[in-house]
């Protein structure tokens, strides 16, 4: 497996396999405008080209993307059927690598909670509901 820094040209591939993920693991949590959210989110060319995304790559096929802002986690998905084979703990190692920062943020999906607390996160504060229908609780990893 190749984890590595996606180029601007696999962008449209990496965001198709965050919204297909999302569609099946995060949306029926989720009120419609925060699906839309969501979706506006990942499809604003001109913004996700400025996050540091990373990529895991088996032979030509995407199984997972971390995309990060800063020290803030925007997104992590892994494709499902790739779920629980280490795979997000190799992207996330190599952005903690990349990054060099002893200090990370997310807003976890309700359905990632579990997984962030795998990676050694821990929630700053109850489950939120943003404005614009996200849920998510915030969390944080220090090192």
């Amino acid at each position: 497996m190749e984890i590595r820094r996606i180029r601007e040209p696999e962008l449209p591939a990496a965001m198709d396999l965050c919204w297909r993920v999302f569609q099946e693991f995060e949306a029926p949590d989720y009120p419609p405008k925060g699906v839309e959210a969501f979706y506006t989110y990942i499809s604003n060319t001109e913004q996700v080209k400025y996050l540091t995304v990373f990529g895991a790559w088996e032979r030509h096929q995407l199984l997972g993307v971390l995309a990060a802002e800063g020290d803030h986690i925007a997104l992590f998905f892994v494709e499902p059927s790739f779920h629980r084979q280490g795979i997000g703990r190799k992207l996330f190692q190599a952005y903690l690598s990349a990054d060099g920062g002893d200090r990370v943020t997310v807003h976890s999906s309700p359905y990632a909670v579990e997984v962030y607390r795998h990676l050694g996160f821990s929630p700053t504060a109850e489950e939120q509901l943003s404005p614009d229908g996200i849920r998510y609780t915030p969390m944080i990893w220090e090192q």
